[in-house]
C-alpha cells in the first residue's frame, strides 16, 4: 500500500548542484505522484524567492520529508535557475 498523499518539497542548491537543502514544503496535498509531478513547474514558478542559484521541486510521500538527498533526484526533475 502506497502513501496516503504526496507533497512538493522545494530544495535550494548551491552552484553545480552538489548540495541541496530543503527550503520549504508546500501544503497542497496530491492523491497521486503523477498529480504531484504535474504541479512541480507551477510550484517552482510560485516559489522562486529563495536565495539559491538553483531551485528544484521534488514530490515526496508526506511521511518521507526528512533527509532529502540530491543524489536521489531524478534527471527529469523540474528545475528553475535564478538569474
Amino acid at each position: 500500500m502506497g502513501p496516503g498523499f504526496f507533497v512538493i518539497a522545494i530544495l535550494g542548491c548551491a552552484d553545480g548542484g552538489a548540495a541541496c537543502t530543503p527550503v520549504t514544503t508546500l501544503e497542497t496535498r496530491y492523491q497521486t505522484e503523477a498529480e504531484c509531478s504535474a504541479a512541480t513547474v507551477p510550484a517552482l514558478e510560485a516559489n522562486s524567492n529563495f536565495d539559491y542559484p538553483t531551485l528544484v521541486a521534488r514530490c515526496r510521500p508526506a511521511k518521507n520529508l526528512v533527509g532529502i538527498n540530491l543524489q536521489r533526484v531524478q534527471p527529469s526533475l523540474a528545475r528553475a535557475r535564478r538569474g
